[in-house]
Protein backbone atom coordinates (compact mmCIF):
# COMPACT_ATOMS: atom_id res chain seq x y z
CA UNK A 1 0.00 0.00 0.00
CA UNK A 2 1.38 3.38 -1.00
CA UNK A 3 1.73 6.02 1.70
CA UNK A 4 -0.90 8.72 1.66
CA UNK A 5 0.07 11.98 0.05
CA UNK A 6 0.63 14.73 2.59
CA UNK A 7 -2.17 17.21 2.98
CA UNK A 8 -1.58 20.54 1.29
CA UNK A 9 -0.48 23.27 3.67
CA UNK A 10 -3.21 25.42 5.17
CA UNK A 11 -2.98 29.05 4.12
CA UNK A 12 -2.66 31.75 6.76
CA UNK A 13 -6.09 33.14 5.91
CA UNK A 14 -7.69 29.69 6.18
CA UNK A 15 -5.98 29.08 9.53
CA UNK A 16 -7.12 32.48 10.79
CA UNK A 17 -10.69 31.82 9.64
CA UNK A 18 -10.68 28.45 11.41
CA UNK A 19 -9.50 30.19 14.57
CA UNK A 20 -12.34 32.73 14.29
CA UNK A 21 -14.90 29.95 13.78
CA UNK A 22 -13.68 28.10 16.87
CA UNK A 23 -13.84 31.30 18.92
CA UNK A 24 -17.33 32.03 17.58
CA UNK A 25 -18.58 28.53 18.40
CA UNK A 26 -17.25 28.70 21.96
CA UNK A 27 -18.64 32.17 22.65
CA UNK A 28 -22.03 31.31 21.12
CA UNK A 29 -22.21 28.22 23.31
CA UNK A 30 -21.55 30.27 26.46
CA UNK A 31 -24.11 32.89 25.41
CA UNK A 32 -26.73 30.25 24.65
CA UNK A 33 -26.22 28.53 28.00
CA UNK A 34 -26.39 31.78 29.99
CA UNK A 35 -29.52 33.05 28.22
CA UNK A 36 -31.33 29.74 28.54
CA UNK A 37 -30.49 29.24 32.21
CA UNK A 38 -31.17 32.79 33.37
CA UNK A 39 -33.95 33.91 31.05
CA UNK A 40 -35.42 30.86 29.33
CA UNK A 41 -34.43 32.24 25.92
CA UNK A 42 -32.50 30.69 23.09
CA UNK A 43 -30.01 32.81 21.15
CA UNK A 44 -32.30 33.12 18.13
CA UNK A 45 -35.22 34.13 20.36
CA UNK A 46 -33.03 36.74 22.06
CA UNK A 47 -31.86 38.10 18.71
CA UNK A 48 -35.42 38.17 17.35
CA UNK A 49 -36.59 40.18 20.36
CA UNK A 50 -33.64 42.52 19.84
CA UNK A 51 -34.54 43.20 16.22
CA UNK A 52 -38.17 43.75 17.14
CA UNK A 53 -37.26 46.06 20.03
CA UNK A 54 -35.00 48.09 17.71
CA UNK A 55 -37.67 48.45 15.04
CA UNK A 56 -39.23 51.94 15.06
CA UNK A 57 -42.68 50.35 14.81
CA UNK A 58 -41.93 47.46 17.22
CA UNK A 59 -42.78 45.01 14.44
CA UNK A 60 -41.26 43.20 11.49
CA UNK A 61 -42.67 41.06 8.73
CA UNK A 62 -41.85 37.40 9.26
CA UNK A 63 -39.56 37.28 6.21
CA UNK A 64 -37.73 40.40 7.37
CA UNK A 65 -37.17 38.83 10.78
CA UNK A 66 -35.96 35.62 9.13
CA UNK A 67 -33.45 37.59 7.06
CA UNK A 68 -32.16 39.53 10.05
CA UNK A 69 -31.51 36.52 12.25
CA UNK A 70 -30.36 34.22 9.47
CA UNK A 71 -33.04 31.55 9.72
CA UNK A 72 -35.33 30.10 7.10
CA UNK A 73 -39.06 30.87 7.05
CA UNK A 74 -40.04 27.58 8.69
CA UNK A 75 -37.60 28.03 11.59
CA UNK A 76 -38.75 31.60 12.18
CA UNK A 77 -42.37 30.49 12.20
CA UNK A 78 -41.58 28.01 15.00
CA UNK A 79 -39.46 30.59 16.85
CA UNK A 80 -42.24 33.19 16.70
CA UNK A 81 -44.77 30.59 17.86
CA UNK A 82 -42.64 30.06 21.00
CA UNK A 83 -42.38 33.83 21.55
CA UNK A 84 -46.15 34.15 21.14
CA UNK A 85 -46.85 31.41 23.69
CA UNK A 86 -44.57 33.21 26.16
CA UNK A 87 -46.47 36.44 25.37
CA UNK A 88 -43.28 38.19 24.25
CA UNK A 89 -44.76 38.83 20.80
CA UNK A 90 -48.02 38.56 18.91
CA UNK A 91 -48.90 38.14 15.26
CA UNK A 92 -50.59 40.96 13.39
CA UNK A 93 -51.94 40.56 9.84
CA UNK A 94 -50.51 42.97 7.29
CA UNK A 95 -53.29 45.38 6.25
CA UNK A 96 -51.86 45.81 2.72
CA UNK A 97 -51.13 42.16 1.97
CA UNK A 98 -53.53 39.43 3.13
CA UNK A 99 -50.69 36.89 3.04
CA UNK A 100 -48.29 39.02 5.08
CA UNK A 101 -47.92 38.72 8.82
CA UNK A 102 -46.10 40.98 11.23
CA UNK A 103 -44.55 39.90 14.50
CA UNK A 104 -44.96 42.58 17.15
CA UNK A 105 -43.01 42.75 20.42
CA UNK A 106 -45.04 43.17 23.62
CA UNK A 107 -44.05 45.09 26.75
CA UNK A 108 -43.37 41.73 28.39
CA UNK A 109 -41.05 40.88 25.47
CA UNK A 110 -39.26 44.22 25.81
CA UNK A 111 -38.76 43.64 29.52
CA UNK A 112 -37.37 40.12 28.98
CA UNK A 113 -35.07 41.40 26.24
CA UNK A 114 -33.78 44.22 28.49
CA UNK A 115 -33.05 41.74 31.32
CA UNK A 116 -31.43 39.24 28.96
CA UNK A 117 -29.34 41.96 27.28
CA UNK A 118 -27.46 42.56 30.52
CA UNK A 119 -26.68 38.85 30.79
CA UNK A 120 -25.70 38.71 27.12
CA UNK A 121 -23.28 41.65 27.41
CA UNK A 122 -21.74 40.37 30.65
CA UNK A 123 -21.33 36.84 29.26
CA UNK A 124 -19.95 38.09 25.95
CA UNK A 125 -17.36 40.30 27.64
CA UNK A 126 -16.31 37.50 30.00
CA UNK A 127 -16.04 34.94 27.18
CA UNK A 128 -13.99 37.27 25.00
CA UNK A 129 -11.75 38.27 27.89
CA UNK A 130 -11.12 34.60 28.70
CA UNK A 131 -10.37 33.85 25.05
CA UNK A 132 -7.97 36.81 25.02
CA UNK A 133 -6.13 35.53 28.10
CA UNK A 134 -5.72 32.15 26.41
CA UNK A 135 -4.45 33.65 23.14
CA UNK A 136 -2.28 36.81 23.22
CA UNK A 137 -2.72 37.40 19.48
CA UNK A 138 -6.48 37.30 19.92
CA UNK A 139 -6.20 39.65 22.91
CA UNK A 140 -4.55 42.26 20.69
CA UNK A 141 -7.33 41.91 18.12
CA UNK A 142 -10.03 42.18 20.78
CA UNK A 143 -8.38 45.31 22.17
CA UNK A 144 -8.47 46.88 18.72
CA UNK A 145 -12.14 45.95 18.39
CA UNK A 146 -12.86 47.39 21.82
CA UNK A 147 -14.26 44.09 23.08
CA UNK A 148 -11.77 43.32 25.84
CA UNK A 149 -12.12 45.23 29.07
Amino acid sequence: MAPAAPAPPVSDIAATWQHILLLHAGVESELATALQRRHGLGLSEFRALGHLAASPTSELRMQELADRIGLNQSSVTRLVARLNVAEFTYRDPCPDDKRGVYTVITERGRARYAEASRTYDKTLNAALAEAGRADPQLAATLTVLGAAH
